[in-house]
């Protein structure tokens, strides 16, 4: 029998480490084998039905949408930019059934209309808006008229206002260039479409000439209309398109004098 050495505190250190390394060598043979033996589970068969398609790109671009910014008669107005935007925005929000009009009298005052996109429709209702403005404000968003009963650009009467469910309902709120036009489009969004007119007489008169007085003068309408009429928004496209020359038909000869 033979006399068994004492362990020392560095023995112990040294079994314990072998004891790790040998304990992490068999996981990672472990490990392997089990990875070596992997497979992908089948898909059931009421799954696979068509073979799959990978696209590397989209099959269809977004939409741009259209930023256009028509000319007005206010243009020349400090800070008009903000009101034509202004009534743009509320065209697209509650005045949509004004672009799904093509009114009765429409050729009079836009020509292209008919054959216009959305947001060139758009553009003629806040041209047509900017040309009413002339005649009952003079582009003031501050003009109150009548003694004190019609307030902004477009001269609204508050009461008016009310009964459309404008958002401006006061003549001060109606002061503001934008709330007033927003109310302008509330309430021709109802009425174009009821008549499909801007401003028609028949027993009265119609559309937009329903509310505002400068619509039913017969020299304030020739104006205003001709005005839209040369916008580019108002021009059709047929009259501006390169006209085809004409085919001329000859005779060639193959034949020469001294033959």
């Amino acid at each position: 029998m033979t006399d068994a050495r004492p362990v020392s505190r560095a023995d112990v250190v040294v079994l314990r480490t072998q004891a790790a390394i040998a304990r992490a060598e068999d996981a990672r043979l472990a490990a392997r084998a089990a990875l070596a033996n992997a497979r992908p589970t089948p898909r059931p068969v009421y799954m696979v039905r068509y073979p799959v398609t990978v696209s590397q790109n989209p099959t269809q671009r977004p939409v741009m949408r259209t930023n256009y910014i028509p000319d007005t008669r206010w243009d020349f107005i400090d800070g008009s930019d903000s009101w034509t935007r202004a009534a743009l925005a509320s065209l697209r929000s509650h005045g949509s059934r004004m672009e799904e009009t093509v009114p009765r009298d429409i050729a009079d005052w836009c020509p292209a209309y008919a054959e216009n996109p959305p947001h060139l429709r758009r553009a003629f209702w806040v041209g047509m808006m900017s040309a009413l403005a002339k005649h009952e404000s003079t582009y003031r968003p501050t003009a109150v008229g009548g003694g004190n009963l019609w307030y902004g650009l477009l001269q609204i009467y508050p009461d008016t206002a009310r009964r459309y469910g404008c958002r401006a309902t006061t003549g001060e709120e109606l002061k503001d260039p934008e709330d007033n036009l927003s109310c302008a489009i509330r309430i021709m969004n109802v009425t174009v479409p009821r008549d499909n007119a801007i401003a028609v007489r028949d027993s009265r008169w119609r559309g937009v000439a329903a509310d505002w007085g400068p619509m039913t003068h017969r020299s304030k309408i020739a104006e205003m209309s001709a005005w839209t009429r040369r916008q580019e928004y108002c021009v059709s496209r047929r009259s501006i398109r390169p006209r085809a020359r004409p085919i001329v038909q000859g005779t060639l000869s193959t034949m020469n004098d001294d033959s």
